[in-house]
């Protein structure tokens, strides 16, 4: 009103003045638009691409504490990794149509393990070793940015609670050893696909992490850090 006041006493044209204050206030929904339905959305997007961020950090902990050890011992008991080994050797060329491609191809797979050449007692001391760790990563908030993964931490959790309660890992029934596959089975899956995204993500954001990922691809038998 100061403003408005001013610019009639110094021009001393009220109908101009009017109309200039209507078409101000035809203006402002759509001031009210940008300001709280697009600048806001920006602010969102760039908040979620920022926890994001922070959350793909904590996936590259997991696999480097967990995460490539777990599946590198799990596949080495796959009986049938031939058909899909060629599919996870990643290469530095790799389109988003190739992962896309891979990702169809793994949603077929029964991500089948052989619970008869598993040391069941190897593995529960593998994942208590780590449990600690992985109850941080679950406790993190930013974990609700990423239900796939939070979910696979809820895998390996039940997979490491299903050892701890049995005790004796040796002689267990038949039917029983058929549950636990279950529970293996449902880890490997998960951690194979949410292993195959952060390889997606590490190569389109960070080649220099992508590069040691490729060379420690554990799918690939003729991987080493090592570079030739």
């Amino acid at each position: 009103m100061i403003i408005y006041l001013t610019k009639y006493l110094l021009l001393g044209d009220a109908l101009n003045t009017y109309q200039y204050l209507f078409n101000a206030i035809g203006f402002l929904p759509i001031n009210v638009l940008l300001v709280t339905v697009i600048l806001n959305q920006l602010l969102s997007v760039r908040a979620k691409r920022e926890r994001l961020e922070k959350l793909n950090m904590v996936i590259g902990t997991f696999f480097s504490e967990v995460g490539t050890g777990l599946l590198a011992y799990l596949s080495d008991h796959d009986p049938s990794l031939s058909r899909i080994r060629g599919d996870l050797i990643v290469r530095g060329d790799w389109t988003d149509e190739e992962f896309a491609r891979v990702r169809t191809r793994l949603g077929d797979y029964d991500y089948d393990v052989a619970i008869d050449r598993i040391d069941l007692a190897a593995l529960h001391t593998f994942l208590m070793e780590r449990r600690n760790f992985l109850l941080r990563l679950l406790e993190n908030p930013v974990m609700l940015e990423h239900e796939s993964f939070t979910d696979l931490l809820r895998a390996v959790f039940h997979l490491t609670e299903e050892l701890e309660r049995r005790g004796d890992l040796t002689g267990l029934p038949r039917n029983d050893l058929e549950h636990l596959t279950g529970d293996i089975r449902r880890v490997y899956g998960m951690l194979v696909r949410q292993w195959l995204d952060y390889m997606h993500y590490l190569q389109k954001s960070y080649p220099y992490l992508f590069s040691l990922a490729m060379r420690s691809n554990p799918f690939d038998e003729e991987a080493s850090p090592v570079v030739r």
